[in-house]
């Protein structure tokens, strides 16, 4: 087939000779593959004014505690896309997952065993807890551990007025023996917001908001590569079509009954900066 106005994208490429050299290298990549989607979708002027009407919609969704643009990337792959790129599997390292658009920022802080909870909620009562360790399985003292999760209402708190700010949100560190417990509720699916172009999106592909149940965990530790990632609830009738595909098989855990409570144990591993 034959290319319809090459020289228009090579004189868009060629005008990036004064820019930065990484953000040149982004940038033509951007442009070629952008003008080869032009071509190859043969959009119409109807068309792509409804694409920047709908790029316009998300940008106007977007406050402090909410970004659009995030769910859009998230819905479309993009996040885990690079998620993966940026951090590959390596033996004795958990895998990372999206953020997710609902990270507040660090919380307070709270000892070894503390609830999570800022106010009662129906959710069955849970205590995860484990270690954090290197990929050799060596402990790692003092690493700090953000957790976050939804109401049995399938709301955050910066999503629901009735809640409190901090609820269901903690930071924990680690002892010496590299160990972490805290007291919360059993997770709940819910969707992802879905009153805004992101979730029309979703509509007008046939596909579901839901993701599947799961408590979000940030990890650091001084010399290791930051860790974000889910633990998932195993049987959960969302596992194989999570709306943001954040699920790898690695991160879906099973609870047990343990001396009257639902009991999550799992170990995280960590990648020393000088391996990544």
């Amino acid at each position: 087939m034959e290319e319809i106005f090459p020289e228009l994208t090579q004189d868009v490429i060629g005008r990036m000779d004064r820019a930065a050299p990484r953000l040149r290298e982004v940038m033509t990549l951007l442009v070629r593959h952008l003008h080869a989607f032009v071509r190859e979708a043969a959009l119409t002027q109807d068309e792509w004014r409804t694409g920047i009407e709908f790029l316009t919609r998300t940008g106007q969704m977007c406050s402090d505690t909410r970004q659009e643009f995030i769910l859009l990337s998230d819905i479309l792959g993009v996040s885990m896309l690079v998620d993966a790129i940026e951090h590959r599997s390596a033996k004795g390292v958990t895998d990372s997952t999206v953020l997710g658009p609902f990270y507040t920022g660090a919380q307070r802080e709270l000892d070894k065993g503390d609830s999570i909870l800022l106010r009662e909620e129906t959710g069955e009562p849970l205590v995860m807890r484990g270690r954090v360790v290197n990929a050799s399985g060596a402990p790692i003292a003092g690493a700090s551990i953000e957790v976050w999760q939804t109401a049995t209402n399938q709301l955050y708190d910066v999503q629901d007025a009735d809640q409190p700010r901090g609820h269901l949100r903690g930071t924990f560190t680690t002892d010496q023996r590299g160990e972490y417990e805290f007291r919360t509720i059993v997770p709940v699916s819910y969707p992802i917001p879905n009153d805004g172009p992101a979730g029309q999106l979703l509509q007008s592909l046939g596909r579901h908001p839901f993701r599947p149940a799961h408590v979000h965990f940030m990890i650091s530790a001084p010399r290791y590569r930051k860790l974000v990632t889910h633990l998932f609830l195993e049987g959960n009738q969302y596992l194989a079509s999570d709306a943001v595909f954040g699920v790898k098989p690695s991160l879906i855990v099973r609870p047990v009954r343990q001396d009257n409570n639902m009991t999550v144990t799992h170990d995280f591993g960590l990648a020393h900066l000088e391996h990544t």
